[in-house]
């Protein structure tokens, strides 16, 4: 199949395109995955890990589950949310989703 579109571009006096110009389109496409795609997200990524390493004892938050509750305290892996008087739950750091300063 190569070899008959090779023939056919040089019957008619043309080059075949080099390899340089056949991977162009694909280093763009590239680029703008990147661009569009996969920096946006790590971005993202980076700013909720800012987010995490900020809580402190105080703060209320939410959940990924959906409780609400504000932190009795923080430990490495884990936060204790007192969701009621007296019940407090804990939950792993990861699973906080938005929290905000009281």
């Amino acid at each position: 199949m190569n070899e008959l579109f090779s023939q056919i571009i040089t019957q008619q006096g043309a080059q075949p395109p080099s390899c340089a110009q056949q991977m162009f389109p694909f280093a763009i496409m590239i680029l703008i995955f990147y661009f569009l795609l996969i920096r946006p997200q790590q971005k993202q990524e980076k700013e909720r890990q800012e987010m995490l390493s900020r809580l402190k004892k105080g703060d209320q938050v939410i959940t990924s589950g959906g409780l609400i509750g504000t932190i009795s305290s923080v430990q490495d892996k884990e936060i204790l949310i007192e969701i009621a008087d007296k019940v407090k739950v804990r939950v792993a750091r990861e699973d906080v989703e938005v929290y905000s300063a009281s």
